[in-house]
């Protein structure tokens, strides 16, 4: 199983249909909240080079924002 961490905030529309993919395909996900933690937000910038969420890392392949078929595409389904 992929290991797959969501950088996210939550007001982030994106990020609520990033987590509901992730619900309705069965995979289990870490959830960073970027909005409370300063140093997780700025783990997530120097990841994908970007503040805006979601920043999604699965398997150290960096997506951002809510690409449905690069999600796909890194998860195998």
């Amino acid at each position: 199983m992929s290991e797959v961490t969501i950088y996210t905030t939550p007001t982030c529309v994106y990020c609520n249909m990033a987590k509901e993919f992730f619900k309705e395909n069965k995979v289990e996900y870490k959830q960073i909240d970027v909005s409370t933690d300063s140093q997780k937000a700025q783990a997530m910038f120097e990841k994908s080079g970007q503040m805006g969420v979601p920043v999604i890392d699965i398997d150290g392949k960096i997506i951002v924002g809510f690409d449905k078929e690069s999600i796909k595409e890194a998860l195998g389904l």
